[in-house]
């Protein structure tokens, strides 16, 4: 099942179509179209079509994360009362959000990153999603340092972001790697790393973090 419609209208655009049928293609064939022309021919859509929303298959793939981003934003703001959450829980409703969105997809998403030859294709194809969930992140910060009336306790906004992000990509290889029932060592993961994040932003005990660095050993042990 692919997760690539409008969340508000249930209707499907031709940037859409387009990822569900790159999606299938790729899936279905165990490989990536070779070219544009190729892919266009073996599913019925036009040339032109296609160059009029994306530049390259690259640019699908990329863009394909991006929706899997706006999915879970469009979700996560339904939900009553998510304006004024803090910051700390609203960051936790995007990752079980983002991280339910990824499992309707999650044959796509193991193919596209576990196939990635290295590091940097990987970075490449999640480059959309770095900037779009980055910004996120900054706001998230922004409300916090908002109700924070020294200067010396705000929390700087790059530093915030770039550090939530090498978080998820954390949380994206556990997940990947996890064969717990229904993900729940991935729920897990997301609790401690977001509670350990959070506190030593704001300058808390260290217990959080023996905690988390006690439940990734023992979890990589049993991946061993």
């Amino acid at each position: 099942m692919f997760l690539f419609k409008d969340m508000a209208n249930k209707t499907q655009t031709i940037e859409q179509k387009i990822f569900e049928a790159y999606s299938k293609e790729v899936l279905e064939n165990e490989k990536e179209p070779k070219s544009v022309f190729l892919f266009c021919k073996n599913t019925a859509i036009k040339e032109s079509d296609f160059y009029n929303h994306f530049a390259s298959l690259e640019n699908v793939k990329d863009r394909i994360f991006c929706q899997f981003f706006d999915n879970t934003i469009s979700l996560i703001t339904k939900e009553k009362g998510f304006s004024t959450q803090l910051p700390q829980e609203r960051l936790l409703l995007f990752y079980y959000t983002f991280f339910e969105v990824l499992l309707l997809n999650r044959s796509y998403v193991l193919f596209v990153l576990q196939g990635s030859g290295n590091d940097l294709q990987r970075l490449t194809t999640l480059k959309g999603l770095r900037f779009s969930f980055k910004e996120f992140a900054s706001g998230l910060i922004q409300d916090g340092n908002a109700t924070k009336l020294s200067r010396f306790t705000k929390h700087p906004e790059v530093l915030f972001s770039e550090g939530v992000w090498i978080q998820l990509l954390f949380l994206l290889k556990f997940w990947i790697e996890d064969t717990s029932h229904s993900f729940e060592k991935t729920d897990m993961a997301i609790e401690k790393s977001v509670r350990t994040a959070f506190e030593l932003f704001d300058n808390k005990s260290l217990d959080s973090v023996i905690d988390l660095g006690k439940f990734l050993w023992k979890e990589k042990n049993k991946m061993a």
